[in-house]
């Protein structure tokens, strides 16, 4: 193995496994360090094994780990009887809760979407519960986001070493 080679691995794996812990983590971009991870596994063998067509679908699966925390986090809400108003309140809440670190970001989409329904004279019960409903998306939205990216992992290793 070539110098180069070595260090575009050293590099992709720890973009990898930075990117599937922040498939966990809100913070840290997730999805797109661990395409980056993989594309420099892909480089550090000057894509002999993962051509074109496995990256633009690892691309692909990288941006769906968006579409499946998005659409998690509403039909959450939905779910739990949460009205469009507490869809809304929950997206601004999560935009909110970046500001404010990892609490906030697990707080403000609850926060978000209870503001959301009283402001439509709901009760404080129906209220919580939407909320309720957009915590439960956000944990199946973070179980779907990690099970694609462990796809990724596995779609990278299978088309290196089968």
């Amino acid at each position: 193995m070539h110098d180069q080679s070595l260090i575009l691995w050293i590099i992709g794996a720890i973009l990898t496994v930075t990117g599937l812990s922040g498939l966990l983590l809100p913070i840290v971009p997730g999805a797109p360090l661990l395409f980056l991870g993989l594309l420099f596994g892909a480089w550090a063998e000057d894509f002999s094994y993962i051509g074109v067509w496995t990256l633009l679908l690892l691309a692909i699966m990288a941006a769906l780990t968006y579409v499946v925390e998005f659409a998690a986090s509403i039909l959450g809400v939905k779910k739990y009887g949460g009205s469009k108003r507490a869809m809304i309140g929950a997206a601004l809440g999560g935009f909110a809760g970046l500001f404010l670190g990892i609490p906030g970001i697990l707080v403000g989409p609850f926060v978000g979407a209870v503001i959301g329904e009283l402001s439509l004279q709901r009760s404080l019960d129906e209220a919580s519960r939407a909320g309720f409903g957009t915590v439960v998306g956000l944990a199946l939205g973070v179980a779907g986001k990690l099970a694609i990216g462990i796809a990724m992992i596995g779609l990278f290793l299978l088309k290196r070493f089968v």
